[in-house]
C-alpha cells in the first residue's frame, strides 16, 4: 500500500534565517541573467557586483538587472572586499582557472555545473578549497528543488524498498546550430557534460557510484559526444541514462524500488511533480506537485539560499551534492567519453 500522503520537503527559505550573503557574478550569459533573475525574485540574498570578458556586458549586464557594480575586469570582482561568494557562468573550459583565482582571494564559490571539465580538475579546486578553508559548490541545482528534497525522503523512509535501477533521458537538439559552444571541444563540448550530467547525478543520488560503466552513441563532425546511452551496474542491477545533441527527449526518470516506483514529470531536472506508484498495476498513485510557487528557471534561487544556510553553519561542503560526490560523477563522464572516443 502506498502512502496516503507525502512529507513536505526541507527547503531553505529566507524566514529560515539564512545568513544575507553579498554575491559577485563572473559572466554575463543566459544562464547568469536566470539565476541573478531568481535570486532578486525569490531570496534575501544580494547580488552587488558582475564582471565579464568585456566589460561592455559587464556593464550592459548590471543595468539590466540593477546590480550596482561592474568591474572592469574579473579579478577585480575576486579582489573587491564587498564579495562574500563569488556565481561563475562563464564557459566550462574555463571553470578551473576561474574557480582556483576565486578561491585563492578568499571567496565563497558557486560554479555552474559542470564544476570542471574533467574529475582531475574537479579535484583541483576541491583541494584548494580545503585548503584556503573557503565553501566550494558545484550548480546541481536539481539537488536543491522541492521534489528531490521529497524523493530523497521516500527513499530514506524506505517507501520505495530496495532501489534497484534508474532510468533516465535527457535530450535537447542543440546540434542544430552549428556555433553553439557544446559542439567545440575547447569551450568543454558535448551532450554528457551539459546534459547527461542530470541524469547520472540522479543515479548517483540514488544508488551510488557505479561498479561498471558502459557507453555506446555516435559523435558529432567537431569529434565531442553528440549521443550515447550509458549502463551503470550497481551489484547485479544496472541503470540504463540517455544523452543527446541531436533531438528532443521526453527528459523524465523513473527510480524503480522492489516495493515501489517514482516516475517524476518531465524536464526532470527542474521544477516538476512525480507520481509514487506501487507495484500493483491497478492502484491509483500518489501524485506530487510543486506548490511553492517557484517555476522553471526561478528553481535556480534554491541553490542560493542553500549555499548561503551552508556557510551559515560552517560548512565546507554541500551535504546534498558532496566534493566526493561532484569528482565521482565526473570520474563517470570522464569514463563515458573515453569510451565514446569524444575529444
Amino acid at each position: 500500500m502506498l502512502p496516503t500522503t507525502l512529507p513536505e520537503p526541507d527547503l531553505h527559505l529566507p524566514e529560515r534565517g539564512e545568513p544575507v550573503l553579498r554575491w559577485g557574478v563572473v559572466g554575463a550569459g543566459w544562464i547568469a541573467g536566470f539565476f541573478v533573475a531568481a535570486v532578486q525574485a525569490h531570496t534575501a540574498q544580494k547580488v552587488v557586483a558582475v564582471a565579464a570578458r568585456v566589460s561592455a556586458r559587464a556593464e550592459s549586464f548590471a543595468r539590466a538587472h540593477g546590480i550596482p557594480t561592474a568591474h572592469a575586469a574579473v579579478d577585480a570582482l575576486f579582489d573587491d572586499p564587498g564579495i562574500d561568494v563569488v556565481y561563475i557562468a562563464a564557459p566550462q573550459s574555463e571553470h578551473l582557472s576561474l574557480g582556483l583565482r576565486a578561491i585563492a582571494a578568499g571567496k565563497h564559490v558557486l560554479i555552474e555545473k559542470p564544476l570542471a571539465t574533467n574529475a582531475a580538475d574537479a579535484q583541483r579546486l576541491v583541494d584548494a578549497a580545503r585548503a584556503a578553508g573557503v565553501f566550494l559548490m558545484e550548480a546541481m541545482w536539481t539537488r536543491y528543488l522541492p521534489q528531490t528534497l521529497v524523493i530523497r525522503r521516500l527513499i530514506d523512509d524506505g517507501i520505495l524498498g530496495e532501489v534497484r535501477s534508474v532510468i533516465s533521458d535527457h535530450g535537447q537538439p542543440l546540434a542544430d546550430d552549428p556555433n553553439h559552444r557544446l559542439l567545440e571541444a575547447g569551450t568543454g563540448g558535448g551532450a554528457l557534460l551539459d546534459l547527461g550530467i542530470y541524469p547520472i547525478q540522479l543515479d548517483s543520488m540514488v544508488l551510488g557510484e557505479p561498479a561498471s560503466i558502459t557507453a555506446v552513441g555516435s559523435l558529432t563532425a567537431t569529434g565531442v559526444d553528440a549521443s550515447s546511452t550509458i549502463v551503470l551496474g550497481h551489484g547485479s542491477e544496472q541503470s540504463t541514462l540517455m544523452t543527446s545533441l541531436l533531438t528532443r527527449t521526453p527528459t523524465v526518470a523513473s527510480i524503480c524500488g522492489t516495493d515501489a516506483r517514482i516516475d517524476i514529470d518531465g524536464p526532470f531536472h527542474i521544477p516538476t511533480g512525480f507520481a509514487l506508484r506501487s507495484l500493483d498495476l491497478f492502484e491509483r498513485p500518489v501524485v506530487w506537485s510543486d506548490t511553492t510557487g517557484v517555476s522553471l528557471m526561478d528553481g535556480l534561487a534554491w541553490e542560493a539560499t542553500a549555499l548561503a544556510g551552508y556557510v551559515g553553519e560552517g560548512r565546507g561542503e554541500s551535504p546534498l551534492h558532496t566534493h566526493a560526490e561532484t569528482v565521482s560523477i565526473l570520474t563517470t563522464i570522464d569514463e563515458a567519453r573515453r569510451q565514446l572516443g569524444a575529444r
